[in-house]
């Protein structure tokens, strides 16, 4: 039998183990395939003994409507930077990708498939190019991934924030209040535009369209003005203001990337500094957005990345990342599946359509 491991890296969402249970079920079918899975990432390869644990039926069954990963995740420890302290203390990041190719061929392992975003399918290709037979599937509750239509975990996201922003609505209407919420979304503002339109927010803030306060305070006091009194924000956590900066804070030791959060804090702050004289509430979802039972949409997509990426494993179709495309599912190279962003197009139709529908971007 061969041996195939299996690995969940970055954020965790709605999905992992719908693509986990795909993998296992395309396999036994095959009757030539053992499924393995590394616990956090490749860290598991890289501990000592390694935490590599088998997926049998028994482990997967069911999995599919459960959140998180039974894998688990991290977004620490990267094998391209990985944290190392040099000899006066300090934190440098070093590239671990050759030795984690040759543990891996060590342990006996004949193929992987890394289920992760932006930075684990960097990985992947890093790996791939280290000599080892690797398959990617894309996972991002942000759909910032543009080798695919579609990644799975975005729907719940958007259908969770939604379902929060319709809770919002009521009760900003019921105090003539502006209510402003903050979803995910670092670099593209797909779940807070989705979220927007389905919701019916006056205003939406997204990092693809910095914001001109005063077009943002005018479209507040017009509501005001016409005696609706109250006004619903979406913000995603990217968005600045044209004179501004992002909202970010220093991340954890062992990470090289920044956190983000509390822009709806700086936007609150920001209106009642312009003069805005209506009560401000603010929102921050948070990880909410990424935990729970994913919706129907993302368990069908998950669970049938999960069998092709299984399919290119057994054709032998490595250094390539399924993709959802014109509605089918297809394999991309690994380069081309990192080398560029998904963001959103400020002069696309849905942009155009959200404008139609009366909603401000601020610009």
């Amino acid at each position: 039998m061969k041996k195939l491991l299996v690995a969940t890296g970055g954020g965790d969402c709605p999905g992992l183990n719908a693509v986990i249970r795909g993998i296992c079920k395309r396999a036994k079918k095959s009757k030539q395939w053992e499924v393995y899975g590394s616990m956090e990432a490749f860290n598991g390869v890289n501990e000592n003994p390694p935490r590599i644990i088998k997926l049998s039926g028994k482990k997967t069954a069911g999995i599919h409507v459960r959140g998180g990963t039974i894998l688990q995740t991290t977004n620490k420890a990267d094998p391209l930077h990985f944290p190392v302290k040099d000899e006066h203390g300090k934190v440098i990041f070093v590239d671990k990708t050759q030795e984690l190719a040759e543990k891996i061929k060590s342990l006996g392992f004949d193929a992987v498939i890394n289920i992760g975003g932006d930075g684990s399918q960097k990985i992947s290709k890093a790996l791939f190019d280290k000599g080892l037979p690797i398959v990617g599937v894309p996972k991002t509750i942000d759909n910032d991934l543009s080798a695919t239509d579609m990644t799975f975990g975005f729907q719940t996201a958007v259908q969770i924030a939604s379902d929060s922003f319709d809770k919002l609505v009521t009760t900003a209407e019921s105090h003539h209040r502006v209510m402003i919420m903050e979803v995910m979304g670092r670099d593209a503002g797909w779940i807070a535009l989705h979220t927007a339109i389905a919701g019916g927010a006056e205003i939406c803030l997204i990092p693809e369209i910095p914001y001109d306060l005063g077009k943002v305070v005018k479209r507040i006091e017009s509501r005001y003005n016409d005696g609706r009194g109250f006004v619903n924000i979406v913000i995603a956590e990217g968005a600045k203001a044209q004179a501004g900066s992002i909202v970010a804070q220093k991340g954890e030791e062992g990470s090289r990337h920044v956190r983000l959060g509390g822009v709806a804090y700086q936007l609150s702050q920001q209106l009642k500094d312009a003069g805005v004289k209506a009560e401000i509430r603010e929102t921050v979802l948070g990880h909410v957005q990424r935990g729970g039972t994913p919706i129907a949409f993302d368990r069908v997509l998950a669970s049938l990345f999960g069998v092709k990426a299984f399919d290119l494993v057994q054709a032998g179709e490595f250094g390539k990342m399924v993709a959802f495309v014109n509605n089918d599912f297809k394999a991309v190279p690994l380069e081309n599946a990192t080398k560029e962003y998904n963001v959103v197009d400020k002069d696309s139709f849905i942009v155009d359509g959200a404008r139609g529908l009366g909603i401000v971007f601020g610009d």
